[in-house]
């Protein structure tokens, strides 16, 4: 079966009328939206390789994308951004808001979720060599959301405006100083008349879901245009059977309640604290877990090992299909990039043991 023609067995039009039959309102409702709005693109076919877990890593990374924007409306309606009332409006929510306690507890884990299976998505294109011609633009796109995602986790880390939120939102200000002009935007003098609190917040609830959703957007449209790549072990498609993606997308709906379950439960056994009013001049906290290998660089090379750090594997990423020409895709086949990759995650998972294991040092000259 040819992985761009019609998938076998399947009809031309699965939603037509068998010939002499009188269509219902509801088949004729969505038959007039769908010849205004052509929703049925997207039941094009996809082969089975592509129901499997590994191959569903991006679609449940967008589900908690979805839990988070949907819970993040809600927390938005009763968070203040202002500093002198942040944080007690989060203990608000809490405390005084119906279900805010969970809500905030399913946001976030969704947020957790949604960085974990971002990471296991990026590997698993990079093992199975899904960024090789044609795909390299759509492998940039993605490394693209994973860096918006690592900004949101920071924006929503400030937004608590607890001694956490307020040493993270120290170390950035002193990264900016290290930029030079690069990173005005993150300065306190940008927009002196208006709190950086509150230019985060907008970041966080606007500027940063609304590049994700764009990107993704673009993202899916190229998955399309594309295909799912095949299966590194059967590139042909030989023997494999299709199904429309509106199948698939069942499968990621399933496989998305059931993260959608786990996070409720999270929620309830342990919900996120929320600790007191910063201090100034003090650095007493760790920070969150997925930025722990960069801390460790900080304990041994000082606050701009954190920023070339984060230059240094975004650029690694950026590079990957311009440096790996190698056309096979099997892991067995590619020994190298393999072993690279490997290498990499093998060094972020012990910089992070050594940043849970060892007492931080303090870098921040005075926030």
């Amino acid at each position: 079966m040819s992985r761009h023609g019609p998938a076998e067995g399947l009809p031309a039009h699965p939603a037509s009328t068998p010939a002499g039959a009188h269509p219902g309102i509801l088949r004729r409702t969505l038959d007039t939206i769908d010849e205004r709005l052509g929703i049925r693109a997207i039941e094009y076919p996809v082969p089975a390789h592509a129901n499997r877990l590994a191959f569903s890593l991006g679609g449940l990374t967008a589900f908690a994308l979805l839990i988070l924007i949907v819970t993040g409306i809600v927390l938005a309606q009763f968070y203040d951004p202002s500093p002198t009332a942040a944080n007690e409006s989060v203990r608000d929510i809490v405390q005084n808001v119906y279900l805010g306690r969970w809500v905030r507890g399913v946001h976030f884990w969704a947020a957790e979720a949604m960085y974990v299976l971002a990471i296991l998505h990026l590997a698993r294109v990079y093992f199975t060599g899904a960024y090789k011609r044609p795909r390299e633009a759509n492998w940039l796109i993605g490394v693209a959301m994973f860096a918006l995602t690592i900004g949101a986790m920071f924006t929503g880390t400030v937004l608590k405006w607890d001694q956490e939120g307020f040493e993270a939102l120290g170390h950035n200000l002193e990264l900016s100083k290290l930029v030079g002009g690069l990173g005005f935007w993150f300065t306190t003098g940008f927009s002196a008349q208006l709190s950086i609190l509150v230019r985060l917040y907008v970041a966080h609830v606007s500027v940063i879901p609304g590049l994700i959703l764009a990107l993704l957007t673009l993202h899916a449209l190229l998955v399309k245009y594309h295909k799912i790549s095949p299966d590194p072990r059967n590139p042909g498609e030989a023997g494999e059977s299709a199904e429309p993606f509106t199948h698939h997308l069942r499968r990621i709906g399933a496989l998305g309640l059931v993260l959608l379950g786990g996070l409720g439960v999270l929620a309830v056994l342990f919900p996120p604290t929320v600790g007191p009013t910063p201090v100034e001049g003090i650095e007493v906290t760790r920070p969150p877990w997925m930025y722990w290998w960069m801390f460790t660089l900080e304990n041994w090379a000082g606050l701009s090992a954190i920023l070339w750090g984060g230059v240094v594997l975004f650029a690694l990423l950026v590079a990957v299909p311009f440096i790996d020409r190698n056309p096979k895709r099997y892991w067995r086949q590619r020994p190298v990039a393999v072993s690279l990759g490997v290498l990499v995650l093998v060094a972020m998972i012990v910089l992070t043991v050594l940043e849970a294991i060892t007492t931080p040092a303090e870098h921040l000259g005075g926030l």
